[in-house]
């Protein structure tokens, strides 16, 4: 079941982070950062393929030493088809050893590199590269006479240090950019990137930054990313949560699902369950997410504990389920099958890997 409204997006300049667009019509791209320590090769590298495997289209890795960076460049090579983001800060001797040692996207803030000097020689060495710049604001990090002339960190403080650095790299030609106006209250972190919306034409990457643990991070980052991107504005975005990446991914894929505009996996539409329940829903619902962690392949599936939503919810799905005694498993709006509550997550699973299944073979046929 399916609204008609579309989202108008943002026209915004396409950049490109490695295999990655971001911008113009480009998917939205879903990204987290790494929180192991970059010296370790070994688990960073292990970090960042589990959150490929999780559907992150980029990974930013912090760089802080030029050890950090020497790692960065054995990482790169253990995973050359993910593109990495490298995190810079204050030392731009960082970032010129990251861009020579692969980095796909340099992430700084021009301000607090240094002097004149030093932002000539990392714009230089991004377009030599052929590399995009990410500037990222954020409301903790405000330069000090913005401190003073505010009061306190708000959007126009926020817009006004990016235009900052942000004229920095135009004075230099350099137009493959993105930018990130951060702060951990949503109000002033969605007025930030409105107004910026408008007075530039690069990329936004979007975030609510220091949003807090799992669940509240990701209430608050649905709520704040939620209302940017249904009014069009937004091109990557990262959740930014104390939990582990991995999640970050999952619920920055959640957040693109419930605004259609991106599909990946499978997309349970389950009841909070009730007393009228004929099976445990939370239960089910929890296995069923465990064992789909693999699928990257869009599938709705619906999963009702009664006969009062069940039915009209599993209509609408490609496979749902409304309790029952038996179970009535709807597949393409019709009753297929009846199965008892012993048996429902193992069927439910068979069904619905069926299904892929079947959808790619007739996309094989059809490509022949």
């Amino acid at each position: 079941m399916r609204s008609d409204h579309q989202i108008q997006r943002r026209v915004s300049r396409p950049i490109r982070v490695g295999r990655v667009t971001v911008g113009g019509d480009a998917p939205i791209a879903v990204q987290t950062m790494t929180n192991t320590d970059t010296e370790n090769v070994a688990a960073t590298v292990a970090q960042i393929q589990s959150a490929q495997k999780a559907g992150a289209d980029l990974v930013r890795v912090s760089v802080p030493t030029i050890a950090a960076a020497k790692a960065f460049g054995e990482i790169k090579k253990a995973v050359g088809y993910m593109p990495l983001i490298a995190d810079i800060h204050f030392n731009y001797k960082c970032g010129l050893a990251a861009a020579e040692a692969g980095a796909d996207c340099l992430r700084i803030n021009p301000g607090n590199i240094g002097n004149e000097r030093k932002v000539d020689e990392i714009v230089a060495c991004a377009r030599h590269h052929g590399i995009p710049i990410r500037i990222g604001v954020n409301a903790g990090s405000l330069e000090a006479d913005l401190q003073e002339k505010y009061g306190e960190p708000n959007s126009d403080a926020l817009v006004e240090s990016a235009m900052r650095h942000i004229d920095l790299l135009l004075k230099r030609d350099f137009q493959d950019f993105k930018v990130s106006l951060k702060a951990s209250d949503v109000f002033m972190t969605v007025e930030a990137y409105r107004k910026l919306a408008h007075q530039i034409a690069q990329p936004l990457h979007l975030g609510i930054t220091e949003a807090g643990g799992l669940r509240a991070g990701a209430v608050k980052s649905a709520i704040g990313l939620g209302m940017l991107l249904a009014e069009g504005i937004g091109d990557t975005l990262r959740v930014s949560l104390a939990a582990d990446p991995i999640e970050e991914v999952k619920v920055g894929w959640d957040i693109l699902k419930s605004l259609h505009l991106r599909n990946r996996g499978i997309n349970l539409v389950a009841c909070p369950s009730c007393s009228r329940q004929n099976f445990d829903v939370v239960k089910v619902v929890a296995e069923l997410e465990s064992r789909f962690d693999d699928i990257d392949e869009s599938l709705d599936l619906a999963v009702i504990g009664c006969v009062v939503n069940g039915p009209g919810e599993a209509r609408e799905a490609a496979l749902g389920v409304a309790g029952g005694y038996p179970n009535s498993v709807y597949e393409d709006g019709k009753i297929a099958h009846k199965i008892h509550n012993d048996q429902l997550v193992d069927r439910l699973e068979t069904l619905v890997r069926a299904k892929l299944a079947a959808r790619r073979a007739a996309r094989a046929e059809a490509a022949e």
